[in-house]
């Protein structure tokens, strides 16, 4: 599942530019950043934010299993880099399926 604070609009032409429409991938929007408020992931650096509508959502992934977060990963900096967009690598499929093999063997 990936989610983004942008409407269904924008989140559907996304999936089908990137060639996931119909497979296992599915693409979410949060355009109130309701569900980026909740999990504690808004952008709140005091530095310069993006022009727009609501409020930004920092870089993170979850592993979540039966409803139980079991591992979070965000990509920030806070000194250089407050959304981790410059180094985004703690959030990709790599780190992540590390992880998750980690916790599966523990």
């Amino acid at each position: 599942m990936l989610y983004c604070v942008n409407d269904m609009a924008v989140m559907n032409a996304w999936a089908k530019d990137q060639g996931v429409e119909g497979s296992i991938i599915k693409f979410y929007g949060d355009p109130t950043s309701a569900f980026t408020k909740h999990c504690g992931m808004i952008m709140d650096h005091p530095g310069p934010q993006s022009v727009g509508l609501y409020d930004r959502c920092k870089r993170f992934a979850l592993y979540i299993d039966d409803g139980v977060v079991k591992h979070e990963a965000l990509a920030e900096d806070l000194d250089f880099d407050p959304a981790g967009d410059d180094f985004p690598e703690k959030v990709l499929p790599p780190q992540m399926m590390a992880a998750i093999q980690k916790i599966q063997s523990a």
